[in-house]
């Protein structure tokens, strides 16, 4: 990354917790439906796998449009772009509040799901162009806490939220918070020009020349597949296996945010020393977890202990990925963000489809099983990548 360093420290810091609070509205916009799952499809006239195709549209269309749009808008000053991004999510949810069909909804996600997968590819990177190169990694691990945050605070409160209105209000809620970060992108943040000027070709011809980002790409798609072919329906198989309320389930959902964010923590003291050891570590937690929901899930206390384990496996894996992706091409991030972006958005979406496919026809405990080996199968990979890759990474991200 860059180690020039034109902004003050308040103003630098400042930008960062702005792009900090723009991850959190993107993510809980993609989650919501998580946590509404029941009251939707109950609402709407629809299964709960139908419902469950709001977060799988949502990330095809987050997945597949993700590196041309970057592409094509890379002469485009990203604070420019950023602030296009949550003008459409701001009116994509107020749509989504106010639609009188699910069809409608479902189109309407698939908008929205462009902006989501834009904003990954670059969210990231502009966090870390606002700080000195030595606290670029901070800086993407206080951005990536957006996630934490949204899973400590906004589903959980989305879930609450619709508790006391409905789901419709719930959305329009987030319409209003995604106006105002609008709003505070627009004034915060200084102008940052792009700085990765890829074509298109040049883009989808870095995996073919890139076996390091090639291999984490693979790593990423099955953890993914595996963990939102779970996620999706945590509610219903809380719900199914310990019979929880409404406000347990709110309960459940801010324990799972909580570990998410303590595993975030940890890992941003250990992703720099060794990013690969960090994600196996990860990753085998959240085999681990998995499992655990299968075998002592049914119970409050084990429910609760698999889920807080989850949180911290998958809060880690998030920022050992993105160093990851960011060891395996320095000089060209912003391009593999957007590789990356389309790995994971996708594994969203086809997760959510699996899993929905599963606990439609052979009940909601076989997208646990599903989401098990799907993520056991990332961490073999990775397992099995040379010790010659791993060295490699760590002097790349060492030498930031």
């Amino acid at each position: 990354m860059h180690d020039e360093h034109r902004y003050s420290a308040l103003r630098s810091w400042l930008g960062v917790s702005v792009i900090t609070a723009s991850l959190f509205v993107f993510v809980t916009t993609e989650l919501m439906p998580v946590g509404l799952l029941t009251p939707v499809s109950s609402s709407l006239g629809i299964s709960v796998g139908v419902a469950g195709l709001m977060v799988t549209l949502y990330g095809v269309s987050a997945g597949l449009g993700v590196p041309f749009i970057v592409a094509w808008t890379r002469r485009v000053d990203r604070r420019v772009l950023l602030s296009a991004l949550l003008g459409i999510l701001a009116l994509g949810n107020l749509v989504t509040a106010i639609s009188p069909s699910f069809s409608l909804v479902l189109t309407t996600r698939l908008v929205m799901g462009f902006a989501n997968g834009v904003f990954w590819a670059i969210g990231v990177s502009m966090a870390m162009r606002l700080v000195p190169g030595r606290h670029a990694s901070k800086a993407a691990a206080v951005a990536l806490s957006g996630i934490s945050i949204a899973t400590v605070v906004g589903m959980p409160l989305g879930t609450f939220l619709e508790s006391l209105t409905s789901w419709r209000t719930t959305f329009l809620i987030w319409s209003g918070l995604s106006a105002l970060v609008f709003l505070a992108v627009a004034t915060m943040i200084p102008s940052l020009p792009s700085d990765n000027a890829v074509s298109v070709r040049e883009v989808f011809r870095l995996p073919l020349k890139n076996g390091r980002l090639r291999s984490v790409m693979f790593a990423v798609i099955l953890y993914v597949l595996g963990h939102f072919g779970a996620y999706t329906f945590i509610r219903p198989f809380a719900e199914n296996n310990s019979s929880d309320a409404p406000a347990h389930i709110t309960g459940l959902l801010i324990i799972y945010g909580i570990g998410g964010a303590a595993g975030n923590f940890i890992a941003g003291y250990t992703v720099n020393k060794n990013p690969r050891a960090s994600f196996i570590v990860a990753c085998t937690g959240l085999v681990a977890s998995l499992l655990l929901l299968l075998t002592i899930g049914h119970g409050q206390t084990g429910l609760i202990i698999s889920v807080v384990l989850w949180g911290i496996s998958f809060g880690a894996m998030n920022l050992c990925q993105t160093n990851m992706t960011l060891a395996a091409a320095p000089d060209t991030f912003e391009a593999a963000m957007s590789l990356n972006t389309l790995g994971y958005n996708t594994s969203i979406a086809l997760g959510a489809l699996f899993g929905g496919l599963f606990a439609d026809h052979l009940g909601v405990r076989s997208a646990f099983w599903f989401g098990a080996a799907l993520t056991a199968a990332s961490l073999l990979l990775t397992l099995s990548t040379g010790r010659k890759t791993a060295v490699s990474d760590d002097e790349l991200v060492t030498s930031k």
